[in-house]
C-alpha cells in the first residue's frame, strides 16, 4: 500500500466532512487507506462518518487523548509506504497526493514533506515553511522583529521568509496540518512524542527526521486550504500557555543545557507577555464598544447637565450640585441606558444601530419610572432625561456608522445588508445551495448563479461563467462566493480564491450531498458555517432573552408572591419553582422528555419546569415530543415561553 492518511478529529464535524470529500477525490488512482481518530467528539462526527464515509477506518477514543497519541494509534496499525498527518480543517487539491508521492519517490533523501497552504480567503500562510525555533529565532518572533523584517535571513528564520513561496526548498520544520513522511523514516526516528498534548509535536518530529539523516522539503507545487484556528483560538490565554509550554518541552529535550535555560527564560517571559496581550485582546474585543459608549455618553451628559443648569436653571450664577447629580444620578442613568442596550442586542456583534437606539428608548422609559420614585432632592430637570436620550441615541448611531464606514468587521449597517452571494456550480447543485441559504437565518440579500465553466452559453437564469466573475462581483456588489465542490475541482477553487482574494471577498465551499457550507474569514474565528441544523435557540440574543425572562418571572414571582397567590393554581409549587429557576439551574420552559436521542441534535439548554408538551391535553408518543422539541428550538421566541408558562400557571 502506498499511502496512509491519518486525521485526528475533535468536535469539528462539518470541517471533517468537507476534508474527507476532498481526500476521497485525491485518493483516486492512489493505493491507500484513510484513518480518522476521534477524540471523544460530541458533535455527531462518528454518526456522520458511519453514514457518509464507510471506507474510512475509525478509531473512536472514549476520551481526548491528545494530538500525538491519537496520531500514533493510527500510525501503528497503518500499512502505507508513506504516512500523511492531515488536519480535519483542511481541503486538499484533487492531485495533491499523487504529486506528493511522485516527489517523494524521486527524492530518496526526503524524510518528510509539507505543501503550500492558503487560508480560507486564498492568502498564503507563512507557516507553510518554518525554521527551527532556536532561542534567537524565538526571540525575533516573540518581539515582532520577524514581522518588521519578513524577508531578512537573520530575522525571518521562524517562517523562512527569505525563501520564495513558490519554490521547492529543504526546510527545518513541517506544519502539522499536512505532514507527509516516509515510513522507513518513522521507523528510524520514532513516532510523535506523546509528552506533547497539543502543539510542538510537529516541530519535535520534524527535527528528529533531520537528526536521522533525512531532509524535510517544502513542496509548493500543490496546495491545500487550511482553515486555521477552527479547533482552537490563537488569541486565548489557554493557547498561549499550551503552545509556549510545548516550546519549552522541545528546548529541554533537544538543546544543550545552557541553550535550554536561555530558551526557557525567553519562553517563560513570552508566556506572561503573550498571556497579558491575550487577556487585553479579549477584554478590549468584548468591552471596547461599551467603554466608548460610556466615555462619550457620560461626557455628553455631563456637558449637557452643566450648561443646562448653569444657563437655564441658575441664570449663569451657578449650576447643579456636583455630588448628587454628577456622582450618583448621571452614572445611574448611564447604567440603565447601557444595560437596556445590552439586553436589546446593542452589544451583539456585528454592532448595529437599531438595537442600540432601541435600548436607549427602553432605558429612557425605565429612567422616567425611576424619576417618579426619587425624593424631591434628587429630581433634577426632566429636560436632562430628554436631552440625555437624544445624546445617547445620537452618539451610539454616529459611533456605529463610523465603524461601518471604516469597514471594520465588527460593524454592520442593517440586519443582513452585506450578504450578497454568488454560487458557482451546475444547475442541480446551485439550486440545492440556494435553497440551503434560504433555509438558514441569514436571509440573503441577493443570490446570483454562475456556471463553473468558461463556455459562454449558460442557462437562462445564470449571470455568466467563470471568466465573467470579476465583472459580476463589481456589478452586483457580491460579498461572498460559494463553490459547489461537486462541479468544480478543489484545485480550481483554490486557483480562483488566490486570483480573486484582492477583491475583499469571503469564500465558502459547499461539499456534495451535505447540509453545510463552510468558510473561514479569520484566524481568530471558527469560520462562517451556514447550515440547516437547529441553531435558533442557541444564538446569543435568544439565550440572553431566555435568561432575562427566567430571572424576571422568578424575581417578581417571589417579590409579589402574596398577590400572585390569588391567581396561580398552585401557589406553593410556584414559589418553589421560582427559587429553582433563580438558583437551581432550571429554566421555566425546556425540552420535552424523550426516550430516544436519535435524530437531529438539539442545542443544550437548562432543564425546564414545563415543556411545550405541558399545554397539550393528550399524551404524546416519543416521536411527537421529539418533533415539539425541534420546533421549539428552531423557532424559539420569548413569547412562546410566556404563553406556555401563563397557560400552565393559570390552568384550571
Amino acid at each position: 500500500m502506498k499511502l496512509s492518511v491519518v486525521i485526528v478529529n475533535y468536535n469539528v464535524e462539518h470541517f471533517l466532512e468537507q476534508c474527507l470529500y476532498s481526500v476521497r477525490r485525491a485518493m483516486q488512482g492512489v493505493e491507500g487507506e484513510v484513518f480518522v481518530v476521534d477524540n471523544n467528539s460530541v458533535d455527531g462526527s462518528l454518526k456522520m462518518l458511519a453514514s457518509k464515509f464507510p471506507e474510512v477506518k475509525v478509531i473512536a477514543n472514549k476520551d481526548n487523548v491528545g494530538f500525538a497519541k491519537a496520531n500514533n494509534q493510527a500510525i501503528r496499525i497503518s500499512t502505507g509506504e508513506y504516512v500523511l498527518l492531515l488536519n480535519p480543517d483542511t481541503v486538499v487539491e484533487d492531485d495533491t497526493f499523487s504529486k506528493c508521492i511522485a516527489f517523494m519517490d524521486s527524492h530518496p533523501d526526503a524524510g518528510g514533506l509539507g505543501v503550500k497552504m492558503v487560508d480560507g480567503k486564498g492568502q498564503f500562510l507563512p507557516e507553510s515553511k518554518r525554521g527551527l525555533p532556536t532561542p534567537m529565532t524565538a526571540f525575533y518572533k516573540i518581539f515582532g522583529l520577524s514581522k518588521l523584517f519578513p524577508h531578512s535571513k537573520r530575522f525571518s528564520k521562524y517562517h523562512l521568509g527569505y525563501l520564495p513561496e513558490n519554490e521547492v526548498n529543504p526546510v527545518d520544520i513541517l506544519a502539522g496540518a499536512f505532514m507527509l513522511m516516509r515510513r522507513e523514516t518513522l521507523d528510524k526516528c520514532g513516532l510523535l512524542d506523546e509528552t506533547f498534548f497539543m502543539y510542538g509535536e510537529d516541530i519535535d518530529l520534524s527535527y528528529r527526521i533531520t537528526l536521522a539523516g533525512y531532509k524535510n522539503y517544502y513542496f509548493p507545487e500543490t496546495r491545500i486550504i487550511h482553515y486555521k484556528g477552527e479547533s482552537t483560538k490563537k488569541t486565548t490565554v489557554n493557547y498561549v500557555l499550551v503552545f509556549y509550554k510545548a516550546m519549552e518541552i522541545f528546548a529541554k529535550k533537544h538543546f544543550a543545557k545552557n541553550r535550554a535555560r536561555t530558551f526557557s527564560f525567553f519562553i517563560n517571559f513570552a508566556i506572561y507577555f503573550r498571556a497579558f496581550l491575550a487577556l487585553m485582546s479579549q477584554f478590549l474585543g468584548k468591552l471596547y464598544m461599551p467603554l466608548i459608549d460610556t466615555v462619550l455618553g457620560y461626557s455628553g451628559l455631563a456637558a449637557i447637565s452643566y450648561f443646562w443648569g448653569h444657563y437655564m436653571i441658575y441664570n449663569g450664577i451657578g449650576s447643579y450640585p456636583i455630588t448628587p447629580l454628577f456622582s450618583i444620578i448621571l452614572p445611574i442613568y448611564m447604567l440603565i441606558w447601557l444595560t437596556a442596550a445590552y439586553f436589546t442586542g446593542g452589544y451583539d456583534k456585528p454592532y448595529r444601530i437599531s438595537p442600540s437606539a432601541g435600548g436607549v428608548m427602553i432605558g429612557s422609559v425605565l429612567i422616567l419610572m425611576l424619576y417618579a420614585l426619587l425624593p424631591t432632592s434628587l429630581r433634577f430637570s426632566r429636560a436632562l432625561i430628554l436631552f440625555g436620550t437624544i445624546w445617547m441615541a445620537l452618539q451610539m448611531t454616529l459611533s456605529r456608522t463610523l465603524g461601518y464606514l471604516l469597514k471594520l468587521s465588527d460593524f454592520q449597517y442593517g440586519r443582513n445588508a452585506k450578504k450578497r452571494f454568488l454560487v458557482i456550480g451546475n444547475q442541480d447543485e446551485t439550486n440545492r445551495v440556494e435553497q440551503l441559504l434560504k433555509s438558514t437565518s441569514i436571509k440573503p440579500d441577493f443570490i446570483g448563479l454562475v456556471a463553473p465553466t468558461n463556455i459562454y452559453e449558460v442557462p437562462e437564469h445564470y449571470l455568466g461563467n467563470l471568466t465573467q466573475v470579476p465583472d459580476i462581483i463589481g456589478i452586483y456588489k457580491i460579498t461572498e462566493i460559494i463553490f459547489c465542490s461537486k462541479d468544480i475541482t478543489h484545485q480550481e477553487i483554490i486557483d480562483k480564491m488566490v486570483e480573486w482574494h484582492a477583491s475583499d471577498l469571503d469564500y465558502k465551499i459547499a461539499p456534495v450531498d451535505t447540509l453545510s457550507i463552510i468558510g473561514s474569514n479569520s484566524i481568530n474565528t471558527r469560520g462562517d458555517l451556514y447550515t440547516v441544523d437547529i441553531r435558533t435557540i442557541n444564538t446569543v440574543p435568544n439565550r440572553r432573552k431566555k435568561r432575562l425572562f427566567d430571572f424576571s418571572v422568578s424575581f417578581f414571582g417571589i417579590v409579589f408572591w402574596v398577590f400572585g397567590a390569588w391567581f396561580v393554581k398552585n401557589p406553593v409549587k410556584f414559589l418553589g419553582d421560582c427559587f429553582k429557576v433563580l438558583f437551581g439551574g432550571y429554566s421555566w420552559v425546556g425540552y420535552c422528555a424523550t426516550e430516544s436521542t436519535d435524530g437531529q441534535r438539539l442545542p443544550d439548554i437548562k432543564k425546564g419546569i414545563y415543556s411545550p408538551a405541558s399545554i397539550v391535553a393528550a399524551d404524546l408518543d416519543d416521536e411527537a415530543r421529539g418533533q415539539l422539541n425541534v420546533m421549539y428550538a428552531r423557532d424559539y421566541t420569548v413569547l412562546k415561553d410566556f404563553n406556555i408558562l401563563f397557560r400552565m400557571l393559570l390552568k384550571r
